[in-house]
């Protein structure tokens, strides 16, 4: 994959998804439920207004998708829906080794999500899906890799 931009902090992450899915109709996060799940509503805030149709898949667990939608205390799942969508997201942790989800029953999953004519977004930190190999596997439009760096301080 070719470098397009660069950004930094929450806001280079949430201006590039926005952008990225400006013609997304229907979008699927899939990750995994405790790590990714709040990546998936932060994610979606800043296209909350948009009109855009919102999933969340748990995992490979097709067929208990939830809703994500905008509420007073802000982007929350809810009951069950449809996981069809024209836009997939992928998220970083399903590729982490303690989850160890299949590639080759994610990409069948991701067919069956939009078609296998959709667009794929991968969302990761530190370039995991890279590291697993699953630049090889997944046909990504786009990645939004995120680097970060941490400091502790004290009193």
């Amino acid at each position: 994959m070719k470098e397009i931009s660069t950004s930094s902090g929450l806001g280079g992450i949430l201006n590039a998804f926005r952008n990225i899915t400006k013609e997304s109709k229907r979008i699927t996060f899939v990750g995994t439920p405790g790590f990714c799940a709040p990546f998936a509503e932060l994610i979606a805030y800043p296209i909350r207004d948009a009109g855009k149709e919102l999933a969340f898949v748990a995992n490979l667990d097709f067929d208990d998708a939830k809703k994500i939608v905008f509420t007073s205390h802000g982007m929350q799942m809810a009951g069950t829906t449809d996981a069809t969508a024209d836009t997939v997201v992928i998220l970083g942790g399903l590729a982490m080794p303690k989850i160890s989800v299949d590639v080759h029953a994610l990409k069948s999953m991701i067919d069956r999500i939009h078609g296998g004519d959709g667009m794929l977004i991968g969302v990761c930190f530190m370039s995991i899906f890279e590291l697993a190999g699953w630049y090889d596997i997944l046909d990504f439009d786009y990645m939004i890799d995120t680097h970060t760096s941490v400091k502790i301080l004290e009193k």
